[in-house]
């Protein structure tokens, strides 16, 4: 699944084609995803000029002057801009025309999702799929102190609480596990006996890793395409995720893989405590 610096990678792709584009047609090749799409969209955007792009969580935005439109690439999705007589294949779902380009949606698990939120139904914010959401990793607000503050009571593993996304939002599997790594923490200790010094280092290795993988493009996930057709780099560069039985970075000792919620989770035993 597209995680954070997968969903940040398509922004920062898309947007000096789409910023400042007006829409000139949109067409829907079937009726939703996971949701239904909005079935006036294409008289919703019309005529209308993308303001900006923004991304909350795993969520991609595309802000216009009336609303704002959410997208999610789900379990397989990717948005591609291309010409706009190029032919539509099977899992190509919708097109958001710009004249001279188009921006595709393709998903062919069709786990994605496109939602509209108008303007006048109050604050992007308070959408009932981001107001849920926590903190971003990469903002200013969030810091060891904050995850110190949120988890006293919380028994959960600390892996399972990263994933959660309502405390910090989008660190994904991948990423948490390589920030526990950094940080030498065992993905199974309970949050509330991590400290505050082992909580700044984990949020420093949040930072740190999510950034590294933004600039590498992202991880090649099994469905993720960037949009220019090329996938990330950042897995060359794991130091657990995926290795288990190989050599630790560090130590050299067997990289060790369990099951925590129907997610795998690697780490090392002689690093991580």
């Amino acid at each position: 699944m597209p995680e954070l610096p997968e969903v940040e990678v398509t922004r920062r792709g898309v947007d000096p084609h789409i910023c400042g584009r007006t829409v000139s047609h949109v067409i829907m090749r079937r009726s939703g995803l996971r949701w239904p799409f909005p079935p006036d969209l294409p008289d919703l955007l019309r005529g209308q000029t993308v303001l900006a792009t923004g991304r909350r969580g795993k969520y991609l935005l595309l802000h216009f002057a009336h609303g704002s439109i959410l997208i999610h690439l789900g379990m397989s999705g990717h948005l591609r801009v291309l010409p706009p007589n190029t032919p539509a294949a099977r899992h190509d779902h919708i097109d958001i025309l710009f004249g001279d380009q188009v921006l595709r949606m393709t998903d062919p698990r069709r786990f994605g999702a496109l939602l509209w939120h108008s303007a006048a139904d109050g604050d992007l914010e308070q959408h009932p799929l981001l107001r849920v959401l926590g903190v971003e990793p990469l903002s200013p607000q969030f810091d060891g102190q904050l995850l110190y503050r949120a988890t006293r009571n919380r028994s959960t593993a600390i892996k399972q609480l990263l994933l959660a996304g309502n405390v910090v939002v989008g660190v994904g599997n991948i990423y948490a596990s390589e920030s526990l790594f950094k940080a030498g923490i065992h993905p199974k200790t309970q949050a509330k006996r991590i400290g505050l010094a082992r909580y700044e280092l984990l949020a420093e290795a949040i930072r740190e890793t999510l950034r590294a993988a933004i600039k590498q493009g992202g991880s090649t996930l099994k469905d993720f395409i960037g949009v220019n057709g090329q996938s990330g780099y950042f897995q060359q560069s794991y130091f657990v995720y995926d290795r288990e039985g190989e050599p630790c970075r560090i130590c050299g000792q067997a990289v060790r893989q369990i099951r925590q919620g129907q997610r795998s989770s690697f780490y090392c035993v002689q690093c991580q405590k």
